[in-house]
């Protein structure tokens, strides 16, 4: 919901959520290599989970990048009004 404050050139952080993605597959592999070497197969599955959790991340937030930046309104368009529960008679009532 637009309140009107929010800032004009708001930007989220997704190459900063991309790299420590790329960070935590490689500690993701090295600890999944690690343990499985070290015979330790309950904690080289769980990094292969982590590292799996991580790629999937990194393919979520490059498809935002590569979706670039949505439409935001300008100063001259009002913020909305909060949805104050009003409005009843909008509401489906019943089956």
């Amino acid at each position: 919901m637009r309140t009107g404050s929010e800032p004009l050139t708001a930007r989220s952080a997704l190459r900063l959520r991309l790299g420590l993605a790329a960070f935590g597959l490689a500690w993701a592999v090295v600890g999944a290599v690690g343990f499985a070497v070290a015979g330790h197969t309950a904690w080289a599955v769980t990094f292969v989970v982590v590292g799996v959790v991580a790629v999937a991340d990194m393919l979520v937030v490059g498809r935002h990048i590569h979706q670039g930046a949505h439409y935001q309104p300008g100063r001259d368009i009002p913020p909305y009004r909060p949805d104050r529960g009003g409005d009843t008679h909008l509401r489906h009532h019943g089956p």
